[in-house]
């Protein structure tokens, strides 16, 4: 089954939702996700405002693709170190 992309305003509702006492099994099915995953969107978006929701995503996004940058760069320079090394 392919996961579907929830937007953050979509968390921050359901987040929301479930504060006014709807029972979590009720939101899990309603929304098409699983417990763990609302657990885990509580655990960590819990009890913020929708822009600090969606600038923890931006951040977390920019950090993944800085990851990424360092990881290409890293293998680069032992690609190089490699054939230098044996040039000489």
């Amino acid at each position: 089954m392919a996961r579907k992309k929830i937007e953050e305003s979509e968390i921050f509702r359901i987040l929301k939702e479930a504060e006014t006492g709807i029972p979590i099994k009720e939101l899990s099915r309603k929304y098409g996700i699983t417990e763990q995953t609302f657990y885990r969107w509580r655990n960590k978006y819990g009890g913020m405002e929708l822009s600090e929701i969606k600038k923890m995503k931006a951040l977390e996004q920019e950090n993944s693709n800085l990851k990424r940058l360092v990881a290409d760069m890293a293998l680069e320079i032992q690609a190089i170190k490699n054939v230098l090394g044996k040039k000489f």
